[in-house]
């Protein structure tokens, strides 16, 4: 074989090798995040519709200037709610959606009755994702209800 038959192999591994690295290339990830902005430690509880009903579940510890995904891949619902405590000053961003929360970890059906079922209620802020794939909530000390997607 001649050194020209060689270089043309070696454009067709070289391209073989190229595509496969295209279609072995990671997707681009759909999620619901929530991002803390703040100096503290901060709690997150997170509600949606399902095919069970309402659910609201948490909590999701996420600590200072660091990111949480609370929901794993493309957004099944429109409307997506999140209350959210700082643990150490108190604070709080919520909205007027009440739901179900618990003191330690939970999933929870339904949002009525929350105090006879043994829950606390809790307003929650409601996020329009306008029917997008993935969302992202920023969460910061400038505004109680800090936020960006």
């Amino acid at each position: 074989m001649d050194g020209q038959g060689n270089s043309c192999w070696r454009g067709v591994l070289g391209g073989l090798v190229f595509l496969g690295c295209l279609w072995s290339a990671p997707e681009a990830r759909a999620d619901f995040r929530v991002c803390n902005g703040t100096q503290n430690l901060v709690g997150v509880a997170i509600g949606y519709r399902s095919d069970e009903g309402w659910i609201s579940e948490g909590w999701w510890q996420i600590s200072a200037t660091s990111c949480a995904t609370l929901i794993e891949g493309p957004l099944a619902s429109r409307f997506y709610y999140l209350y959210a405590e700082d643990a150490a000053r108190g604070g709080r961003w919520g909205g007027s959606v009440d739901m179900c929360v618990a003191e330690d970890e939970f999933k929870i059906v339904d949002v009525k009755n929350c105090f006879t079922r043994g829950f606390l209620r809790m307003g929650f802020k409601e996020y329009d994702t306008g029917q997008q794939s993935s969302w992202m909530v920023q969460l910061s000390d400038t505004s109680e209800n800090g936020e960006e997607n």
